[in-house]
């Protein structure tokens, strides 16, 4: 685990305060899990990504995301080629091993849905063909607040169910800001971080994800939250079966990049903002009088963690 902690303080190094941010995309990188990032514009959602993406030693693509962009943009096309009198098949920069997909949703409904076989099955279909993706598959997607942006069509419930966590970034703190105009005010936009990570080594570290030990009090503390989401007054929308899986996933990657083979409730309660609030949504009346985070906390607070010596 001594690679995690060097790629963790490289990629600190490298974007300044956002360790929590880092934390929870290496999370995602464990278990193939995709990452939306959202924040105002200028805010280093691109940057951080890329940053991310110069670390892994794989395929890495970027498609910009604009109202014209077409699914076959994203997932490739057949063409004909008079020279030989046949068929090539091109595909997309989908067929990637990390693809940032920067402003995602300045993309319309249909482009944004061309992703979702990606994101889901691992594959695409282009022209009647199934092409699998490369192993480990990520999206790292960015987007600015869809309310305070003209020309941005909001990601569908569908679409957003795809990504395992939603990260909201936050204006960095006076003192990360000086460091970030003296280390980079030379060079903005410069940031790199060196490839430190092969590909076989993400697949062993996501096979021994899959092994960290998770005490049955734990699944009922996961199944316990999810089924009071359902069950509130005011949340309209409560999380799916897929959301509790995917709970169950990031606390295991949760568990392993802080050292330990076995997860404990602090686990669950650190992913479960970023992999539940933007699967949920409030009731009309709980709109007017609620934040959805509130809600989420109430709900955690009145479940009893399992005590650590049970787990």
């Amino acid at each position: 685990m001594q690679n995690i902690s060097s790629l963790q303080v490289e990629l600190n190094n490298a974007i300044i305060g956002r360790e929590k941010e880092i934390e929870i995309m290496l999370m995602g990188l464990l278990v193939q899990g995709h990452v939306l990032l959202e924040s105002v514009p200028g805010s280093g959602k691109t940057m951080m990504a890329k940053a991310f993406a110069e670390a892994i030693q794989g395929e890495f693509k970027r498609l910009q995301f604009t109202p014209d962009v077409l699914p076959s943009d994203v997932t490739g096309i057949s063409f004909f080629l008079p020279q030989k009198q046949e068929f090539i098949l091109r595909v997309g920069p989908v067929m990637s091993n990390i693809l940032l997909a920067d402003e995602i949703n300045r993309a319309t409904p249909r482009t944004q849905s061309s992703l979702l076989e990606a994101m889901e099955e691992k594959q695409v279909s282009v022209d009647g063909e199934t092409i699998k993706l490369p192993s480990p598959f990520m999206v790292i997607a960015t987007q600015n607040p869809v309310e305070s942006q003209q020309g941005t069509f909001p990601l569908p419930a569908a679409q957003l169910d795809r990504f395992l966590f939603k990260i909201t970034i936050e204006y960095p703190t006076v003192e990360e800001e000086r460091i970030i105009l003296k280390e980079f005010g030379r060079s903005p936009g410069e940031v790199k971080s060196h490839k430190m990570v092969s590909l076989e080594e993400i697949q062993k570290w996501s096979e021994e994800v899959k092994d960290v030990i998770v005490h049955e009090d734990i699944i009922t503390y996961i199944t316990q939250i999810v089924h009071k989401t359902r069950n509130h007054p005011y949340i309209e929308l409560g999380l799916s079966s897929r959301a509790s899986l995917a709970l169950l996933q990031a606390s295991k990657a949760s568990a392993f990049v802080n050292g330990r083979l076995f997860v404990i409730p602090d686990d669950v309660k650190k992913v479960i903002e970023p992999v539940s609030l933007h699967r949920m949504k409030l009731s009309s009346e709980g709109m007017l009088i609620h934040d959805l985070a509130d809600v989420m906390k109430e709900i955690v607070d009145s479940i009893e963690a399992p005590v650590e010596a049970n787990v």
